[in-house]
């Protein structure tokens, strides 16, 4: 309710929060940004349910995904970067593929 109500008082036009809201949302969008982690059940100290890391997982818009876990997996191959850095590299990838397919 707390995070719902933080979305509004910025002006959102609508806000929801929680697992059934994640559920329901990403099979409607196009692009999910985040880290590794929100494809994992019981990430984020638990917060990340089992159903909301299959939804996610399972839905058909195009994933970037940070190679950041507070878990305890580690990707190989991936080389450390600040977050900033790691951002912006999202960003450029994300506006590369918007680019593309106008």
């Amino acid at each position: 309710a707390i995070a719902t109500a933080a979305m509004m008082k910025t002006r959102a036009n609508r806000g929801a929060t929680g697992e059934n809201a994640i559920i329901q949302s990403v099979a409607k969008v196009d692009i999910i940004l985040g880290t590794i982690s929100i494809v994992m059940a019981h990430a984020m100290m638990g917060e990340l349910t089992p159903p909301m890391a299959a939804a996610i997982a399972a839905s058909p818009a195009r994933k970037l995904l940070l190679p950041l876990s507070q878990e305890n997996v580690e990707i190989i191959g991936v080389y450390k970067e600040p977050l900033p850095h790691l951002i912006d590299l999202m960003i450029k990838k994300l506006e590369k593929e918007l680019i593309e397919d106008v």
